[in-house]
């Protein structure tokens, strides 16, 4: 089997009048090493990867064509796919880049081993999500749009855009005057806000396909305050979390709301003194994907495969648990 792996960043994503930020780079590096490693070891897959002229060239045993003008990216993404038996793509929901890629491999007929374009349309839009999972009876935190009007309550409150990754321009806003400086700063048309949910952040790492989930990991994420108001993610541990019934729970609840999620999936939620509270769904790889082959045992790439047959092969349940440090700094 042939697949075409992108992850997006490194893979050519980036404009060439854009630094590659360090921090991103590596993240992507991260996640797009642990799928090869994974991939690698299952019997008759062949890997194609594109990579960024400005990084150091990949080591792995692959196919890597290098791309030295990002204009021309989606052109060659798109070529790639039509020589690939299935395309694996590792890209940020951010103006709509892993949405655009689901909908171009969907429409080439090949195999995409990452959630459905539908689904990501959703899960892509905070706001959408929310409203879809609320609807749902889920534990989710309400999500308004940012407009001049000052949300409910008093604060404190979380700012981000709708269709962010991670905590890229994610501010804590502590009452309505700081509320009224942050609008008048910048255009903050495509911004939401939540209220702050006090409580541990976390998420759950899980596979799934036709709207049912397989947890894999719960996973404590390392989330800071910089300067007292920009949130940043530094990693956590995989599997640093009990995976409760009422977690687990939360995945089936989770996968049967948006049933085009498949194979690799994650759910940053607030392990609060209620319990949990949804925070966001990413419909694709996340960072704690790193960390998951060493905390269960299980090969993630070789279980998504398995998923992807017909009929599809469901994953062995999770026997063990030995959290994994995972650190971004450095």
């Amino acid at each position: 089997m042939r697949i075409l792996v992108v992850e997006f960043v490194t893979g050519g994503g980036t404009p060439s009048e854009t630094a590659i930020p360090a921090s991103l780079a590596r993240e992507g590096d991260l996640m797009l090493h642990a799928l090869l490693a994974d991939l690698l070891e299952v019997p008759g897959v062949a890997v194609t990867v594109t990579r960024d002229a400005r990084l150091p060239p990949l080591t792995a045993p692959v196919r890597s064509i290098t791309i030295t003008d990002p204009r021309e990216s989606w052109a060659l993404w798109e070529d790639l796919t039509r020589q690939a038996d299935g395309v694996w793509p590792i890209a940020p929901e951010t103006d709509g880049a892993l949405e655009r890629f689901s909908r171009m491999v969907e429409a080439s007929g090949r195999r995409l081993f990452n959630s459905r374009a539908d689904a990501v349309a959703v899960a892509s839009s905070k706001a959408a999500t929310a409203a879809l999972l609320s609807a749902a009876g889920l534990p989710v935190a309400p999500v308004w749009r940012a407009v001049a009007d000052r949300p409910p309550g008093h604060g404190p409150w979380v700012v981000k855009p709708d269709d962010g990754a991670g905590c890229t321009d994610t501010r804590l806003i502590r009452d309505h005057a700081d509320w009224r400086d942050w609008l008048d700063e910048a255009d903050r048309s495509g911004f939401v806000v939540q209220p702050f949910q006090p409580g541990t952040p976390a998420s759950l790492s899980m596979l799934c396909r036709d709207g049912r989930a397989w947890p894999l990991t719960a996973n404590r994420q390392s989330v800071s305050l910089s300067g007292g108001r920009f949130f940043f993610y530094g990693g956590g541990i995989v599997g640093g979390m009990a995976l409760s019934p009422a977690l687990s729970d939360l995945t089936q609840g989770v996968a049967a709301a948006l049933p085009g999620l498949f194979g690799f999936v994650g759910v940053d939620f607030i392990a609060g003194p209620d319990g949990p509270t949804i925070i966001e769904v990413n419909p694709r790889l996340t960072t704690s994907c790193v960390g998951v082959r060493r905390a269960t045992g299980l090969n993630v790439a070789a279980a998504v495969l398995d998923l992807a047959r017909e009929p599809p092969v469901p994953p062995p349940p999770v026997a063990r648990i030995e959290p994994v440090l995972l650190t971004l700094e450095g």
